[in-house]
């Protein structure tokens, strides 16, 4: 049995319109943070308390778009950010919108003290 593949677009053809899309679901965005902070990620531990295909869902809208890279390891589904891809086609791009919605997010929290 061979181990599971996954298409992941090419350097130049991650767009904008995708990576904004993809970065515009708080939950995907906590994913990114996530994978930022934490680096390569079992993609379970993004999601431990939602259903497998919600997580399957929401994986696959972030590779498809280009944000992230997924590898099978063994029965682990194995994510990490391609960082690298994404500041080589939009520079800047994803360090301004994490460090954004860190800043949204304790605002948020703020208000409701």
């Amino acid at each position: 049995m061979s181990p599971r593949t996954y298409h992941h677009p090419d350097t130049d053809e991650i767009v904008i319109p995708r990576v904004l899309f993809a970065l515009s679901e708080p939950l995907r965005l906590n994913m990114v943070r996530t994978l930022a902070e934490q680096g390569e990620t079992d993609s379970i531990d993004l999601g431990p308390d939602l259903p497998r295909s919600t997580l399957t869902h929401h994986t696959s809208l972030l590779r498809e778009s280009g944000v992230v890279f997924v590898r099978a390891e063994g029965r682990k589904c194995m994510i990490k950010l391609r960082d690298e891809d994404l500041e080589a086609r939009f520079p800047g791009l994803l360090g301004t919108v994490l460090s954004g919605y860190g800043s949204a997010e304790d605002d948020h929290e703020e208000a409701d003290a």
